[in-house]
């Protein structure tokens, strides 16, 4: 039995803190500049679209630290402060990038570093995940694990690759190996008074036969 067990779980997909089966949310690679990827950079080159998807997982992993400490084994502090460290030098030119994008882009210094900051911010607010708090933070502790252990480098090729699949985790999925939902219809009797009696007796000479109380709800498959 035990062995058999072992098969069992050998055969199942990875584990999850949450879900027995998660919902697929891979998707394809993107450059940065595809709709609900990132924020838009208007005339930005190959470097400085990288540079702001690159800026974009970071803080998408930063959120991921501060919204998903409930559950403590995916790491997200942990893992965050690491890649900090690690990728250090990755994360410090795509940041320079970014600044001499805005200056750029802008007709004096101030306005420039103001883009900035409002880049920055309606980046992490970009990554609400009030309703699907379970897959954004799954998700990020599985690109968290990607990024810690990718070579020094190589944290802007993650973001292109993870970032559609971060963004899918932002759209509510429950679980996906039994999953199941519940069909019912409420109704009441006609309660109007030629139907009843005094003795509030139905009357089926002149309202025809009680359809009450109603069938039980049914319950099928849910389909995703």
């Amino acid at each position: 039995m035990a062995v058999a067990a072992v098969a069992l779980v050998s055969s199942m997909p990875a584990s999850a803190q949450f879900f027995m089966k998660s919902k697929d949310l891979t998707g394809t690679v993107v450059r940065g500049d595809e709709p609900g990827i990132a924020m838009t950079l208007p005339g930005a080159t190959d470097a400085e679209l990288r540079a702001g998807l690159t800026w974009t997982l970071r803080a998408a992993l930063n959120v991921a630290a501060l919204q998903c400490q409930f559950e403590p084994t995916l790491l997200t502090v942990d893992n965050y402060n690491a890649i900090l460290t690690d990728h250090r030098a990755e994360l410090k030119d795509s940041y320079d990038t970014l600044t001499k994008y805005f200056l750029r882009t802008n007709k004096a210094p101030k306005a420039g570093q103001g883009a900035l900051d409002q880049f920055g911010t309606k980046t992490y607010s970009s990554f609400n995940a009030v309703a699907s708090q379970y897959n954004f933070c799954q998700s990020a502790g599985e690109i968290g694990r990607l990024a810690l252990y990718a070579p020094r480098g190589s944290f802007g090729v993650i973001a292109q690759e993870r970032m559609r699949q971060l963004r899918n985790s932002l759209t509510p999925w429950g679980e996906q190996q039994f999953p199941r939902s519940f069909h019912a219809s409420a109704r009441v009797p006609r309660l109007d008074k030629a139907c009843w009696s005094g003795k509030g007796e139905w009357q089926v000479k002149k309202c025809g036969a009680l359809d009450f109380p109603p069938p039980v709800a049914s319950v099928t498959v849910a389909q995703r």
